[in-house]
């Protein structure tokens, strides 16, 4: 697990700004939350780190540690999940940023895992507007970039929660933290208009909706390779100079 903390000193993150003309820092927001009995409550935020690692590996970023509470209301019915209000996430977002700002890097890119935290869109929004480098990272098309390329079968709508996506990449980033059970947990339910009234219990008992036998270590390999590849778009937005 130490993996999800940067092992970065000062000097090294002196050095990589030498090197850049515009500092980008990368910040994964994930959750802790119910994943069904088989994937940890902290699988978001596993999944965003992973995330987040592949693009520091391939993108010369300032790699943030992760936000691990976020916006899970919708899974409250679940025994572990802990929420914090989107006004909080909102400031703290915020606040990040505007000290990353007074530290040189004056970029930053919200990679987030966790379906939920809709005010991560009106963060970036509102800070684009007074003229801030924001971005939040990935955008449904490259989610589905990726499913396509990692031969994922289940659609987005389909896979919403502890499905094949969040398996797969597990199974290939964090193996040792899936338990017996994906493999016999398939739920489907499509039709989720109500979700933000009912919340997740209103659809499902397990808490699952997704396909997870699917999952595969493979898939999950493929999946982050290709949101890295996604992600050079955003790099060279945020450090062009227009």
């Amino acid at each position: 697990m130490s993996d999800l903390v940067p092992a970065d000193t000062t000097e090294d993150v002196r050095t990589r700004a030498a090197g850049v003309s515009r500092q980008v820092a990368v910040l994964p927001v994930g959750s802790f939350e119910q994943h069904g009995g088989y994937l940890p409550l902290a699988t978001d935020t596993l999944v965003a780190c992973a995330v987040a690692r592949e693009i520091a590996g391939a993108y010369p970023v300032h790699l943030l540690p992760p936000v691990t509470i976020s916006c899970s209301h919708e899974h409250a019915a679940w025994p572990g999940t802990v929420s914090i209000s989107s006004v909080t996430l909102h400031a703290v977002v915020r606040d990040i940023a505007a000290s990353l700002r007074r530290s040189g890097v004056d970029a930053l890119v919200v990679v987030n895992g966790h379906g939920g935290n809709y005010v991560l869109g009106n963060v970036v929004q509102e800070s684009s507007a007074r003229g801030e480098r924001m971005a939040l990272f990935p955008a449904a098309e490259d989610w589905e970039a990726a499913r396509e390329r990692a031969g994922v079968v289940t659609s987005l709508l389909t896979d919403m929660h502890a499905g094949e996506i969040e398996t797969s990449i597990l199974l290939h980033a964090h193996p040792e933290m899936l338990r017996p059970g994906y493999e016999t947990s398939d739920f489907v339910a499509d039709d989720r208009r109500h979700l933000l009234t009912l919340g997740m219990s209103g659809y499902t008992d397990s808490g699952v909706i997704g396909r997870p036998s699917l999952g595969s270590a493979e898939k999950g390999n493929e999946l982050l390779a290709s949101l890295a590849e996604s992600f050079g778009a955003y790099f060279s937005l945020l450090t062009s100079d227009a």
